[in-house]
């Protein structure tokens, strides 16, 4: 995967937009995910392979009691695929990671810990249409059947009802999915998840046998303050992004707050 650091806001935005022409359509329609890391060094490791131990031991115990004790309406229809993405969407350590479609609220993640402004950041970018090229052939003729470039949590569980059946399809594939609206703060971040076909597969090296699948954008330090200014003027940040009084109040305390040489 290509690693390219920017200098401007100007490049920042020709990076972030690049390949987002659709011939065929004759729009802009990017076919990339998005992932903003206040921390360069970070990796594409998921909550579930840093908790540490066997990973698909701990999955089945942490998925069986998050479903014993959350409510039975917070899912539209019991799956294990809503329950792993509502999960996710609530700090439970699983198999997914978060994406977003827009380019902008993955800068807002970027730039949400300004006490961190002393280090760079990164913007991951992949390709999910030619990622979903590598998955099993029952999965790739769902999407056709549909129409569709990523899955829903529907879709997937026609397929595979669990993550037993998504291993029997194959291994060392990346599956993209839309979930529920749960609340609106997974619409308003234009959110998509992740997740591999095995719980301690490394999305990192997977990408690495398929650079053409992304890239990875470097933002220095340096350029965080204008980032996180134009993204504020812009209307991307924690109130819009994290609507209700927790949101509201992140927001303020930042915008507020006098900046940090």
């Amino acid at each position: 995967m290509d690693e390219i650091r920017v200098s401007t806001w100007a490049e920042l935005q020709e990076q972030l937009f690049a390949d987002s022409w659709n011939e065929q359509l004759g729009r802009h329609r990017s076919n990339f995910a998005f992932r903003g890391r206040w921390d360069a060094d970070d990796t594409l490791s998921t909550s579930l392979m840093k908790l540490g131990g066997d990973a698909p031991s701990l999955e089945g115990h942490l998925v069986r009691s998050f479903r014993k004790y959350a409510a039975r309406e917070s899912v539209p229809v019991d799956s294990l695929w809503n329950w792993l993405a509502l999960g996710q969407h609530h700090g439970l350590p699983t198999r997914m990671l978060d994406w977003t479609y827009s380019p902008y609220v993955a800068l807002h993640f970027v730039t949400a810990k300004t006490e961190c402004f002393d280090r760079d950041g990164a913007v991951w970018m992949v390709d999910y249409v030619r990622a979903h090229e590598h998955v099993p052939e029952a999965l790739r003729r769902r999407l056709r059947s549909e129409g569709a470039n990523v899955f829903t949590t529907e879709m997937l569980g026609s397929v595979a009802d669990g993550v037993d059946e998504l291993e029997q399809l194959g291994n060392d594939f990346v599956v993209f999915l839309e979930a529920p609206s749960f609340d609106e703060r997974i619409v308003n971040q234009y959110a998509l998840f992740s997740l591999m076909s095995e719980p301690d597969a490394s999305l990192d090296e997977w990408l690495s046998g398929r650079p053409e699948l992304g890239r990875r954008l470097i933002v220095p330090a340096d350029l965080k303050w204008e980032v996180r200014d134009k993204l504020d003027q812009a209307g991307v940040n924690e109130r819009v992004l994290f609507p209700g009084l927790d949101g509201l109040t992140r927001w303020v305390a930042r915008y507020y707050a006098p900046r940090r040489r």
